[in-house]
């Protein structure tokens, strides 16, 4: 695996991470919900992170990038829904298309774990994915999870929920 870096989010990442999201927008809308259009710009992307930095302030948020070692964005992972009462919370990633296949959705899991554990105190965590995307679901297994519940409802995609315990 080439050098890469995991930080927190910060406000300065609007171009960097505008860039991130236009490059792999049709490979990420195969995977998980599409955002909607007016994210697509500096100003959308600027609201975006100051929402997620809003939420960190507040303790329900983790957000993190995660850059080669030329400072690119090549992937994010988020800790989400924190809940300081149940000591749970849902972990979320998506890696750069071109980026795939060298172990930085495990690397983001793993970080996200460990945060959760050293930072959060958290001893509980979930994550969604669609039935049909095999390579996260494979990650979170490679990282713990175990699967917990398939919804099978009419009209959506099928979603599996995988949760560790830790």
């Amino acid at each position: 695996m080439k050098p890469v870096r995991t930080r927190t989010l910060q406000s300065a990442d609007a171009e960097a991470l505008l860039t991130f999201e236009l490059d792999n927008r049709e490979w990420f809308e195969r995977h998980i919900d599409a955002r909607g259009s007016a994210f697509y710009s500096v100003q959308g992307v600027t609201d975006h992170i100051a929402a997620y930095l809003a939420d960190f302030t507040a303790g329900t948020w983790h957000p993190f990038v995660i850059e080669d070692d030329g400072g690119n964005i090549v992937g994010r992972a988020n800790l989400k829904g924190i809940d300081m009462t149940e000591r749970s919370a849902e972990v979320g990633y998506r890696i750069a298309q071109n980026a795939c296949g060298q172990g930085l959705a495990t690397l983001a899991v793993r970080h996200l774990i460990q945060e959760a554990q050293l930072h959060w105190n958290r001893k509980q965590l979930v994550a969604t994915v669609y039935a049909g995307n095999i390579g996260s679901a494979n990650v979170l297994k490679r990282c713990g999870f175990l699967i917990e519940h398939i919804s099978r409802q009419e009209g959506t995609e099928h979603e599996c929920r995988f949760g560790l315990s830790i």
